[in-house]
């Protein structure tokens, strides 16, 4: 069984998809610790109901992104963490969290990478950019975390068509509820061996 530590930044959605996976066996892991870079985000109050101790760690708390991911590498050592899984976390890793944890750090993007990756595409602005850009598919990606954004080898991927009625909001739920959160929890199983 494999200890994992989640990050995030905001609502945690696919953090209690994880949290759901692990209460109902689709995985052999166990989530024993969450970090969080912003301290009134929503996930804080799902990692109390499940039990999860959650560290807030903010940027302007630190000297550098470097120095918050020493310490976030610290709190992982502590929990003796094998997998980190990056569940709308909203920053850029960087060396001392990336050397300590290799290729055991993934992150899921609401895209199929490596289309519409990158600075600034996150939450809606994939969404948009997608519609935007005439895409008939879209869907979500699990991949390794590298130095880069968005740029680590394919984990798994999956697509939906998009609609031509199909808004940023409205791609958006979609590939959340129909192909983000099933695929993210997908993942972990296969990383965990199961």
């Amino acid at each position: 069984m494999k200890n994992i530590a989640v990050m995030f930044s905001g609502n945690g959605t696919d953090f209690q998809a994880l949290i759901d996976g692990q209460r109902d066996g689709k995985y052999d892991g166990k989530i024993v610790v969450a970090v969080t870079s912003n301290g009134s985000a929503y996930g804080i109050e799902r990692a109390r109901q499940a039990g999860i101790p959650c560290y807030v760690c903010r940027k302007a708390d630190y000297e550098s992104e470097a120095e918050r991911d020493r310490t976030i590498a610290g709190i992982f050592q502590k929990f003796d963490v094998q997998l980190v899984v990056l569940a709308g976390y909203l920053g850029i890793l960087t060396a001392p969290l990336l050397e300590k944890f290799p290729r055991a750090i993934i992150n899921i993007h609401p895209a199929l990478l490596p289309k519409f990756g990158g600075k600034g595409m996150f939450g809606l602005n994939v969404h948009t950019a997608v519609i935007k850009a005439g895409e008939k598919k879209s869907g979500a990606t699990v991949h390794y975390v590298d130095g880069g954004t968005d740029t680590g080898e394919i984990i798994m991927q999956r697509a939906l068509d998009v609609l031509e009625t199909d808004t940023p909001e409205t791609l958006q739920k979609r590939i959340l509820d129909e192909i983000e959160h099933p695929l993210l929890v997908e993942a972990v199983a296969k990383l965990c061996g199961t």
